[in-house]
């Protein structure tokens, strides 16, 4: 019965989840390449206008740039986007609307082919702007170490606890206007995560609220990453975004079931 739950990962059935979408969106491939623009967009903001005005940050006891120090984050944040993006608006569509996945379970595919799938297209899509992203920090001068190449396997983990996550919530969204509590949510995580400024700037109380985010063990997870500052505090920051993968794609495929299994 365990078995009927949990999701298999070792199943090559969810890839034919992953081939499908790839086949959708050859021919819609400007969303694809629209994505390869975000992280350019966002790292010129910061370069160009705020850089200059905040100067440098002690990180660690080491003076950076404000961009140097921002960039991790902004990963992070544009890993979380595009995983919601992905995992919530798009199998909303094709769960309530278009009714996609009642034709691939007439297949031999199981629902855990199908929450699975969905992960492995995320965390596709994923490794290809995370490393765009880490090309432009690279060229606009926001690197300080070669490290920095970590975040591109950090970026995948921080995907998986996002997508997962956000398959576990968009078996409870009802209609599009429950978009809405989506964006109540994702704003104050992205707000409140020390993306922009050290979380010592906070209240004691509301940082600890903050240090509970995923987004803030993602982005401190890559600054520390992307300037080689190394600490044993990494490995809890990790297991917590791969428990939250965990716990999202159990959900998720629990959901699907009920949802879809009659």
């Amino acid at each position: 019965m365990l078995t009927r739950v949990l999701p298999s990962f070792g199943s090559r059935r969810s890839w034919r989840v992953f081939e499908r979408n790839f086949m959708v969106y050859r021919t819609q491939w400007l969303m694809l390449v629209s994505g390869f623009f975000e992280p350019l967009f966002y790292l010129l903001s910061i370069g160009i206008g705020l850089n200059r005005l905040v100067g440098t940050i002690d990180v660690g006891g080491r003076p950076i740039s404000y961009a140097a120090f921002v960039a991790p984050g902004m990963l992070a944040t544009s890993m979380m986007n595009g995983a919601v993006i992905d995992s919530i608006f798009n199998t909303f569509f094709r769960l309530r609307i278009s009714h996609a996945y009642d034709a691939v379970l007439s297949t031999p595919l199981d629902v855990t082919d199908v929450a699975l799938g969905e992960v492995w297209w995320a965390l596709a899509r994923a490794a290809v702007y995370s490393a765009s992203f880490l090309v432009c920090m690279t060229l606009l001068g926001d690197t300080v170490s070669a490290w920095v190449i970590l975040c591109w396997p950090a970026a995948l983990v921080v995907s998986l606890a996002f997508s997962s996550l956000g398959l576990a919530a968009t078996t409870y969204i009802r209609s599009w206007q429950d978009f809405d509590l989506v964006s109540l949510v994702q704003l104050p995580i992205f707000l409140f995560s020390a993306t922009f400024f050290p979380i010592s700037v906070y209240p004691r109380w509301l940082g600890a609220l903050v240090a509970a985010s995923p987004l803030y063990q993602a982005a401190t997870l890559m600054r520390g990453l992307g300037l080689g500052q190394f600490s044993w505090v990494m490995i809890p920051r990790l297991a917590y975004l791969v428990a939250l993968g965990a716990v999202g794609l159990t959900i998720a495929a629990r959901r699907f079931r009920r949802i879809l299994v009659p």
